[in-house]
């Protein structure tokens, strides 16, 4: 499937003062899924085994009602350096205007640094369903049941 085969919407977005030389989020690749955002430092920004840093990417979007905008990690840094983030996926509702951030973890064992225009998340564009919440005494019957966190084994 090709770029134009897939459907579209228009996501409006801000290049903050801070990031003007920065590239606007992109796909990589034509099958990408989605946006890599960069990294708007204004210096190495170093992050300890174990600890988490906010980390700009010097944009604002307007995300159109019915979408959200969800920020994930990275795998390649995930699976190289143990780069994550603290709440994957983060949400951006389509009522938020404030700068896009995200909080990177390192859950890798040695420092990672990271550098004005470095790849650090990836956004990727969602619809949204708004559920109506019906109340009730008792929920229906499944073959599952209540049965959970495990339940159905593991290989070997």
């Amino acid at each position: 499937m090709s770029e134009s085969d897939c459907p579209s919407i228009e996501v409006r977005i801000e290049r903050l003062p801070e990031a003007r030389d920065l590239d606007l989020p992109t796909y990589a690749t034509e099958g990408s899924s989605g946006l890599d955002l960069f990294a708007a430092v204004d210096a190495d920004l170093t992050i300890n085994p174990g600890e988490r840093k906010l980390t700009p990417t010097g944009i604002r979007i307007a995300v159109p009602p019915g979408y959200e905008a969800q920020i994930r990690p990275r795998s390649g840094l995930a699976l190289k350096h143990g780069i994550s983030m603290v709440n994957t996926p983060g949400t951006i509702d389509s009522d938020y205007r404030g700068p896009v951030q995200v909080i990177v973890i390192n859950q890798g064992s040695q420092p990672y640094t990271i550098r004005r225009g470095d790849r650090i998340a990836q956004m990727v564009i969602c619809p949204v369903v708004r559920a109506r919440l019906v109340e009730c005494d008792d929920l229906p019957e499944t073959a599952r049941g209540d049965g959970g966190f495990g339940h159905t084994g593991f290989r070997g």
